[in-house]
């Protein structure tokens, strides 16, 4: 009975040792982290519209009921998660798809206000390298920018829209993309227009 009192203590005091632990890690690690996600939203927005001044954005509320509306009419399984205006320029809307090969993919995209995708900047991406990863080059997300239109869609899939060309051996990922896009899109149609 003894020993199990003893052992007990000890994992109990153990357990405390490494809470404590974790927390003061987390306390300390919380702002650095916040900070640059803060960062690189900003990057992202000044990416989309590069000719704005960056005291131009300024982040609005969502509403919620244009964003369900938005990701049902256009077929997406994600979120729009921020939105800000662009002075007379435009919109920069945010969104996720969750469909990606590797998990969620988060993009921002700029829309100027007349409809036309003028910019997109991906955010968050987990992807295979050397296939689904080609999504960050320009090659691939260059194919939505200066396009005025509804919506986009994979060209292999085939439908109505404008036609995005998948990445080669990454046809998940090009349709987590486009879907991500479509959901920013699809919120500036019902939430701007």
């Amino acid at each position: 009975m003894n020993k199990i009192l003893k052992n007990t203590l000890i994992l109990t005091a153990i357990t405390l040792v490494a809470g404590l632990g974790l927390g003061l890690v987390y306390e300390v690690t919380k702002a650095p982290i916040a900070q640059a996600q803060e960062t690189a939203k900003k990057e992202a927005w000044q990416k989309v519209f590069p000719e704005a001044d960056i005291n131009d954005f300024e982040q609005i509320e969502i509403d919620q009921a244009a964003a369900d509306q938005a990701l049902a009419d256009m077929g997406v399984n994600g979120t729009v998660d921020e939105a800000c205006t662009v002075g007379d320029l435009g919109y920069v809307v945010t969104a996720t798809d969750k469909n990606g090969f590797g998990g969620s993919i988060q993009v921002t995209v700029g829309i100027t206000s007349d409809g036309t995708v003028n910019g997109v900047s991906i955010l968050s991406i987990n992807e295979t390298a050397g296939l689904g990863m080609k999504a960050t080059e320009s090659s691939f997300y260059g194919q939505y920018e200066g396009k005025q239109t509804e919506k986009f869609v994979v060209s292999k899939d085939g439908g109505d829209g404008e036609p995005i060309d998948a990445l080669s051996g990454a046809t998940i990922t090009s349709r987590s993309v486009t879907g991500a896009v479509n959901a920013a899109l699809g919120y500036y149609q019902a939430a701007f227009q």
